[in-house]
């Protein structure tokens, strides 16, 4: 590789907003400004063994793939030893699942995070089939089912639709109006509803 090309990839790298900046002198050469490096995580053992057990809950979840690429990128910055034994350790864990458990889809996670209405396809308890458009507001997880949170343009009110019903999941290009949702609009009768960001 020429000398030429080296420079040539680096300042475009410097034009698609890469910080990089030319130490000039024979002792010189190119540096990546610090503030856009990725420091090391910093995780003690117990806290890198913790996120890896909470991300392997998500296996069968609608978030399964990020959960895996986010475990792979906690272990890349690590130190190799501590990363080896992290995983070492993590492989000790366990879950009981059941043998037939469904994979759900993936596109509940765009679903989710993407601020615009959202046409399902959707069969509910009974069988029945409707095609739904509704606006995501959250997503409740209990005891293995996912469910996504939502103002149902049909009812005209807040509904939850599990994840394992859901027969195709189609982002519109339709931002709703902001709305909140309280847990009293969810009529939950058992447990206690607690958000992922609760201390």
């Amino acid at each position: 590789m020429s000398v030429r090309t080296i420079e040539r990839d680096l300042a475009a790298l410097q034009q698609s907003g890469l910080p990089i900046w030319v130490e000039p002198g024979r002792t010189g050469g190119y540096v990546i400004d610090a503030a856009a490096t990725l420091g090391p995580a910093g995780f003690t053992l117990d806290e890198a063994l913790a996120v890896l057990i909470g991300l392997g809950t998500l296996r069968h979840s609608p978030f399964r793939h990020a959960a895996h690429t986010a475990g792979r990128k906690l272990l890349a910055v690590m130190p190799d030893a501590d990363a080896a034994r992290a995983s070492a350790l993590a492989s000790r864990v366990h879950f009981l699942e059941p043998e037939d458990q469904t994979v759900l889809p993936a596109e509940f996670a765009a679903a989710l995070r993407s601020d615009r209405v959202v046409r399902l396809r959707y069969q509910d308890g009974t069988g029945a089939e409707s095609v739904r458009d509704v606006e995501p507001l959250g997503s409740i997880s209990k005891d293995g089912q996912w469910y996504l949170v939502a103002w149902c343009r049909l009812r005209d009110g807040v509904r939850a639709f599990r994840a394992d019903r859901m027969r195709s999941i189609e982002v519109t290009d339709e931002r709703p109006a902001q709305r909140t949702v309280r847990p009293e609009d969810l009529a939950i009768q058992y447990g206690r509803l607690r958000s992922v960001a609760d201390d």
